[in-house]
């Protein structure tokens, strides 16, 4: 499958390293307060992932990772789709944060709704922490709307301690068509 960015490619065993240090600089520590989308507030630490636990990611059946690469070849985006059936679930999105804001996002998105359409699914889910209002508003303008459906964030030893108490809120987004061009 090509996608209609040629920016945006399946990643491989090979981009751990580069998308565990995308990942927690995304989400985590200092680093990611540069950008707009990261948890740093919410959860201590500088981990949002690690080698172990992307290998494990990809290595679930049906799950695949997108990287948007930058013109040096530098991955600066990316987003774990994994196909559950009725539904792609969408997560581990991350752009680098001294660029977030640029349409990058916006593009990866795009590239899983291509993903989906052709696997024939017309639904994604994501799951956002819930008290994150501005980041589930950008979701809402990107066609993703809470379903009404919250499930509990719990520390997992991994990824930080959280410093108030924590859950999802579950995003859907409706694909229009079902139309293949692959």
């Amino acid at each position: 499958m090509r996608f209609q960015n040629p920016n945006i490619q399946f990643a491989t065993k090979e981009d751990i390293i580069p998308l565990k240090n995308l990942l927690n600089k995304a989400y985590r520590g200092e680093a990611a307060r540069k950008g707009w989308t990261h948890e740093a507030d919410l959860i201590e630490g500088e981990v949002r992932t690690d080698e172990n636990n992307l290998s494990n990611v990809m290595d679930i059946p049906g799950s695949i990772f997108l990287k948007y690469l930058n013109e040096d070849g530098k991955i600066i985006g990316c987003v774990n789709l994994q196909n559950q059936k009725t539904n792609l679930y969408l997560g581990m999105f991350g752009v680098n944060p001294e660029i977030q804001g640029q349409g990058i996002g916006k593009i990866i998105l795009a590239a899983a709704d291509e993903y989906a359409l052709h696997l024939g699914i017309s639904s994604i889910k994501m799951t956002v922490i819930s008290v994150r209002s501005k980041l589930i508003g950008w979701y809402n303008k990107n066609g993703y709307l809470p379903t009404g459906e919250f499930i509990p964030f719990k520390e997992d030893g991994l990824t930080g301690k959280h410093l108030q108490p924590l859950e999802f809120v579950v995003l859907e987004k409706i694909l229009i068509g079902n139309n293949s061009k692959w």
